[in-house]
């Protein structure tokens, strides 16, 4: 067994619900994990790169009968959180290609998985979970 107390978790899914994980969505759980377990590093892929993406974005809110509920997470406050709290985050190059980004495309601190820089080696973790 690996005496490393980290684990990888591996987000594949972008959206799961906004009512339904209003007070606890998947980076939410990874964030606990992190704080909790001695450290988790995310490896984002396919839609849920995008929960990684920089630039200017309106507060997630949605319009139920005659009510905006505006308490939904917010998946980039969520990345950064994890940035400052000592988890390192990746997004997965071939996923990202898909929405043809550049450079400045993701938050900082995130890196590209894949190309120039090499996808998380399981074998180090003390564990692999899919989220």
């Amino acid at each position: 067994m690996n005496d490393d107390p980290r684990r990888l978790l591996i987000i594949e899914r972008a959206y799961r619900g906004a009512l339904e994980t209003q007070f606890a969505d998947v980076l939410y759980l990874a964030r606990e994990l992190n704080r909790q377990q001695g450290g988790a590093d995310i490896l984002l892929r396919g839609l849920a790169v995008t929960c990684a993406a920089a630039g200017a974005r309106p507060a997630p809110s949605l319009v139920v009968g005659r009510r905006t509920l505006d308490t939904l997470p917010d998946p980039r406050d969520s990345v950064r959180s994890l940035l400052e709290n000592g988890a390192t985050v990746w997004a997965e190059e071939s996923d990202l290609a898909l929405f043809e980004t550049g450079p400045e495309w993701l938050l900082p601190g995130v890196r590209r998985a894949g190309g120039t820089d090499p996808l998380p080696d399981w074998s180090a973790y003390r564990s692999v979970h899919f989220l």
